[in-house]
This record gives structure tokens, sequence and C-alpha cells, in this order.
């Protein structure tokens, strides 16, 4: 049976203990899928910071346009199993539900990728354009070496993608309900603002980095940003972390580190949101260090081709109509999006991911299978 299908392969998924950046063989699993179907089987791994990273390039078809299936094997450590009701890599069915680390995050959505181009391919074996899947191992964790190293190579060689759904799970309530258009962009700093040590009772000595720059700091906790956009809600900004002293109550430290974060959309750019930050910093006329690092660009997928066959599809399969959301954090659609101008995230209901008892509806699993079908087959029609 066709659902059975899907099941049965997410259950040998999860049963993968591929805690990030460990692939644990599923790539093996979904390539010896693949195979037979003549897909041509790309390794592109590669070596980060914490180890070996696994990544697959899948391609079936050599034309235009080329729809692509994107997500990843890893999955986030499971936590304290005492807490769990089940093994966490021993996939339970119980009430109705699938358990297990990764069923929600994403090896569900990757079972259902799978099954839906199975089907799709059996049906329209001679099918217009191209279909590809896009997996890595690395992508809950520092995600350095995964989905960015394929996007690479990729570009190297001229090789371009029309359309892109990464399988994140995007439902809230119930399947289908929405749809991510795009994510906001993150920027991080390190600010070291520098004073002078000292003396407590000697205030004429020293120069407390805390109190210069407790105005600022408020300032900047105060700015408003951008004001958002159709899609985006106004660019955020964090504090997240204040370090300085050396734990004695009678020194002044000297120097106070913060380390903070922008969530920004279209809005606002990189370049321009380090500008103001600068000249705030300035204006308040500290003496400082800032160390920036960018974890991604925002990416946008107004509608068009993709979002109406998404939408479509779904509509087709559960009657009910999706909305459109930008809200969460980062994905590697970040990365997919310098070389496909239409990328969307999609997958099943995400109320349990990265919580221990992660879970997927069992009757959700077909109907996501079927989604994803509909839309490779309004995208690659004849």
């Amino acid at each position: 049976m066709a659902a059975a299908t899907t099941l049965a392969l997410a259950r040998q998924l999860i049963a993968r203990p591929s805690v990030t950046t460990d692939d644990a063989g599923c790539l093996d699993i979904i390539a010896g899928r693949l195979r037979p179907l003549g897909f041509v089987i790309e390794r592109m791994d590669s070596t980060g910071p914490t180890g070996p990273v696994c990544n697959l390039w899948a391609r079936h078809g050599n034309t235009a346009p080329l729809v692509c299936l994107a997500g990843h094997t890893d999955v986030v450590p499971p936590g304290p199993r005492e807490q769990w009701h089940v093994d966490p890599f021993e996939p339970t069915e119980r009430d109705g539900m699938l358990y297990g680390r990764g069923a929600a995050d994403m090896k569900s959505s990757l079972a259902a990728f799978v099954v839906a181009v199975e089907r799709f391919v059996a049906a329209d074996p001679d099918h217009p354009g191209s279909i590809a899947l896009l997996l890595t191992s690395d992508e809950e964790g520092d995600a350095t070496d995964g989905t960015v190293r394929v996007v690479e190579a990729l570009r190297a060689r001229g090789e371009s993608i029309d359309f892109c759904i990464v399988g994140e799970p995007t439902s809230v309530r119930r399947l289908g309900d929405t749809i991510k258009n795009g994510r906001r962009g993150s920027l991080s700093a390190r600010l070291v603002v520098k004073g002078i040590q000292g003396h407590v009772a000697y205030p004429d000595n020293v120069r407390n980095p805390i109190h210069l720059a407790a105005p600022a700091l408020a300032e900047l906790a105060q700015t408003h940003w951008d004001a958002g956009n159709e899609y985006f809600p106004p660019t955020s900004f964090q504090i997240s972390n204040i370090h300085a002293g050396t734990g004695a109550t009678n020194v002044v430290p000297g120097t106070l580190e913060v380390l903070c974060n922008f969530r920004f959309a279209t809005a606002s750019s990189v370049e321009s949101l380090q500008a103001r930050v600068h000249a705030l910093l300035d204006r308040h006329d500290l003496a400082y260090e800032i160390h920036w690092t960018i974890g991604g660009q925002p990416f946008l997928t107004p509608r068009g081709w993709l979002v109406a066959a998404l939408e479509e599809s779904i509509q087709a399969v559960t009657g009910g109509r999706p909305e459109l959301s930008t809200s969460g954090g980062t994905s590697d659609g970040r990365f997919i999006a310098d070389i496909c101008p239409q990328v969307v995230e999609f997958g099943p209901i995400n109320a349990s991911i990265h919580k221990v008892n992660e879970h997927v509806a069992v009757a959700d699993l077909e109907p996501l299978a079927a989604i994803y079908q509909g839309v490779l087959a309004r995208l690659l029609k004849p």
C-alpha cells in the first residue's frame, strides 16, 4: 500500500541515530531508492569542524525546469532519554502517532519526497524537465559544510535550480495550513567596549565600560530599524549575553562584552544595519571593537509558479487553503536561494520538533507524499 510505503521508509530513517553531523547511513537508504528510477547520484561529502559531513545531489533528467526537493538527514540530540516515552531511535506507533527523533524534523518529509518521486516517475517516466534531491547531514549544527557546499559546487559548474521545496515542518495546527515563502536573515555581533580597570573606590582613575555602554545599549534596544513589508515583520534586535568583571565587587572591569543578534527582512540589509550600529556607538563616544557574523541573508519567494502549484496541491489533497508565512528561524533555503529564484518550505506539523517525544501523525504521511507529488505534476506537465 502507498501509505505503508511512506510510513515504512520514515520508520527506517528514524531508526538511524543521525545526530548532526552523522548521517548514519540515511543517504545510502535514499540513494538506494532513487538509483533504480534512473537518478544520477552524486555524493558531495565534506569535512566540517565536528567531523565528516554527508551530502547528496541526485538528479533525474537534464532539461529545464529543474524542481528540487531539499532537506536534511541530521537530527538534534534526543536530550534526556528518561523523559522520552519511547526509545528516540526506535520508531514507535502509538495512538495514531509515529514517535522518534526526527519524525517531524524532518525524516517524514524525506520519506514523502522519495515516495512522491517514485510515484511520479512511475506514472510519467519521460516527464518534461528534471527532478533533483539535495540532502545533507549538516543542517541542525553549524551548517557550514552541508547544503552550502553543494550550492557552491552547482554554481561552479553552472547548474541552477528553477523551483525548490525544502521539507521543513511548517504546518502549525493541521497538515497544509502554512507555507514558508521566505525567511529573515540573521546577523550577529560580538561587541567589546573598552574601559580602564581599577579600584571602585577611585572613580577618577577608572573608566567603567558598563556605565559607558549602558546608554548606547538602551538606545540599540529601543531603535526602530525598519517597518518590515508585505511579507516580513519589522527587523528585530536582541541582546543575548552581557559579560564583564573579574567576579570581585571592588574591581571596575576593563572591558564589557555584549553578544547580540538581528533578525532582519528584505527591508534592511547587512550593510545598512552595520552602518547604523557603528554610527550609534560612535555618537556615544565609545572605545570599542565589533565583530560581525552573517548567519544568513533573508530570502523571499512572492506568489508565482511555485507558490501556486503548492497551494493548489495542498487544496486538492486536504481541502484547506494554506497561508504564507516568513516567521521562525533560518533554514537551508537561505543557501539554495542563491541559485534558485523560487524557494519555499513545506512539511508536517512542527509542534513537537526538537522536543522529547517528537512525533508526527501517521495519517499525515500519505497526504504529505501526495502533496509533493502534486507539485511535481503541476510544475513538470507537458
